[in-house]
């Protein structure tokens, strides 16, 4: 059973974005404004905004283009995003994934529940693991748009998880993934799991 729903994630995945063509070296002369949040290599000090180091190139491309379409409201991003041309944000993609995120360190005492988790799901609850799309180490899947979870900041996974289960961001596609997986999490499942995954490596 997971292995045919993985089958059917990195099959949507795949089909869904074309390959973006980004050059990371152009790309370098075009986050100046990008850093003023995200850091000059895309690793974020601010625990509201993502570290975007190595995230994954369609992943980052495709957030970008939704962002800028209006089908991720990202509020601190409002307009940002208007006069840069489709080549633009794959050179940004190609530069931010070309980066070596951080790693942050979890909470002693939320690990063991976040890691539960993170590798076994909440089987009772029908919420697989996360390493099926995410992978094992957090590094993600690009290829499938499955974005880099390892080292994130635990504020911002968990107001992502939050606004994927209140319905408050959408643009996890048609099949609904983080929407159904956010549903069935709690506040405790949440804060345990963002905090694991901040120290994931």
């Amino acid at each position: 059973m997971n292995k045919l729903l993985v089958s059917l994630l990195l099959t949507l995945g795949i089909s869904g974005l074309a390959h973006a063509a980004g050059d990371a070296a152009a790309g370098q002369g075009k986050v100046a404004m990008c850093s003023a949040c995200h850091g000059p290599d895309g690793n974020s000090m601010m625990p509201n905004f993502p570290k975007l180091a190595g995230q994954g190139q369609r992943y980052l491309y495709k957030q970008m283009q939704d962002i800028k379409s209006g089908e991720r409201t990202v509020v601190e991003m409002t307009g940002m995003l208007n006069a840069m041309s489709d080549q633009d944000l794959q050179d940004i993609a190609a530069w931010y994934n070309s980066q070596k995120g951080t790693i942050g360190a979890a909470d002693p005492e939320l690990v063991e529940h976040g890691q539960k988790i993170f590798r076994g799901g909440k089987m009772e609850d029908g919420v697989p693991s996360c390493t099926g799309c995410h992978s094992p180490n957090g590094a993600g899947i690009d290829l499938a748009v499955f974005p880099k979870l390892s080292g994130q900041h635990a504020a911002y996974t968990a107001k992502q998880l939050t606004d994927f289960r209140e319905g408050d961001r959408t643009n996890d596609g048609d099949a609904m993934i983080m929407r159904s997986v956010a549903a069935k999490l709690s506040n405790k499942d949440i804060k345990a799991l963002s905090s694991y995954i901040e120290g994931l490596n």
